[in-house]
């Protein structure tokens, strides 16, 4: 096995690149003056498994595009397979029309990674469970919920609750649940203006008053529903607030909006590169290498 890397999340593909007791295989990649890119192997891969890993986060054409052309040129050079790990798919949230004359904009990234000879996706924790059907390649879901769960363990004993921000993450709020000996749930009724992005709550089923709220999404972007769904926690008398998500996209001001939260800590993982100036005081990265390589070897 041959592994790649794109220039999204170096550190995480060295990561995994080390746990498997191997290096990344040298890419060269040239930009040229006006943004275009060449890509070139060195590596001999005839005949050899290779794996590609890239995050599509902000900005993901720019990274899908990488990636294309990556795949491309071990296709060309006669690899034998190509996994593409990209622990954050970009484009997620666009997999079907929401308004009238839109692009499914999700399609066409997956039919352009089918085109250039991707034969296996591994990716981390979608945004809609039934995002894999849309592929025509095998795809391998992996998910942090474990490492949520472990690090849940550990907080001080008291008597907590999970909490979905929405009513789309229930089905994962369950799974969580199920790995901490039935923790009871609730779910928060969230409205967002699809024109605007502007997030409102007011509704929470389930009981909070007097108890830990442990927060648990598949992403936070804006943090805009993070920082909605604290302050209404804190309304309805929660004691304390964990939150947990698997990718921080942290766009925009994100980060200012963030260090408003009043959670005692928000745990994010590293399926995304986060340059320093993106860190805040009670944020902590857990990391995904281990899961990542555990699935390139199973598969």
């Amino acid at each position: 096995m041959k592994i790649f890397s794109g220039t999204s999340n170096k550190p995480l593909a060295e990561k995994v690149a080390l746990k498997l007791n191997t290096k990344l295989s040298p890419l060269d990649i040239f930009v040229f003056p006006d943004g275009e890119k060449r890509v070139r192997v060195i590596d001999n891969v005839v005949d050899e498994e290779t794996v590609i890993i890239q995050s599509t986060s902000n900005p993901a054409d720019h990274n899908y595009m990488e990636i294309f052309f990556i795949a491309d040129a071990l296709k060309r050079s006669g690899a034998k397979s190509i996994t593409a790990v990209i622990p954050y798919l970009g484009y997620q949230r666009q997999d079907h029309v929401f308004r009238d004359g839109e692009a499914v904009s999700l399609e066409v990234i997956i039919e352009t990674l089918q085109a250039v000879g991707v034969s296996k996706i591994i990716t981390l924790d979608v945004h809609s469970i039934k995002i894999p059907c849309l592929f025509k390649i095998p795809i391998i879901h992996i998910s942090a919920l474990d490492l949520f769960a472990k690090k849940i363990k550990e907080l001080p004993k008291k008597e907590s609750v999970l909490v979905s921000p929405d009513m789309g993450g229930i089905r994962r709020i369950k799974i969580l649940s199920k790995n901490l000996d039935n923790m009871p749930f609730s779910t928060i009724e969230k409205e967002r203006d699809l024109e605007t992005g502007s997030v409102s709550a007011k509704t929470i089923n389930g009981e909070v008053r007097g108890k830990r709220a442990i927060i648990v999404d598949d992403m936070i972007s804006t943090g805009g529903t993070i920082l909605t769904a604290t302050n209404l926690l804190l309304q309805k008398g929660a004691d304390e607030i964990y939150v947990f998500a698997s990718h921080p996209v942290f766009s925009g001001n994100a980060k200012e909006v963030l260090e408003k939260v009043k959670a005692e800590k928000i745990f994010v993982t590293d399926s995304i590169y986060l340059e320093k100036e993106k860190y805040f005081k009670n944020l902590e990265v857990i990391s995904v290498t281990d899961i990542i390589a555990g699935s390139l070897v199973k598969s």
